[in-house]
């Protein structure tokens, strides 16, 4: 299951899912694009890893990459919470 994080002001929505088994987190990026229909992009957490980045450019993945460091310890506890609406209710 994926869970709301974040909505920036262009639309682009940023999910994360639970914690899995050995720790990780996936976190998902996806920005609605008219021509291209959506760019997006994968990180593993906590190993910061990155995949199947699509559509995105290298000023765009150096923003991502920064809020994504800058937001992992509490992206982290989200996904031990059920997502941030459920930690909020706890």
């Amino acid at each position: 299951m994926m869970y709301p994080f974040m909505t920036l002001n262009d639309d682009t929505e940023i999910t994360h899912s639970e914690m899995k088994a050995d720790g990780s987190v996936k976190v998902y990026i996806e920005t609605p694009d008219l021509k291209d229909g959506f760019h997006s992009a994968v990180c593993w957490l906590p190993q910061y890893r990155w995949e199947n980045i699509h559509g995105y450019n290298q000023a765009e993945m150096a923003f991502f990459k920064k809020l994504i460091r800058d937001n992992a310890h509490v992206i982290i506890e989200f996904s031990q919470d059920g997502g941030v609406l459920n930690a909020a209710n706890s």
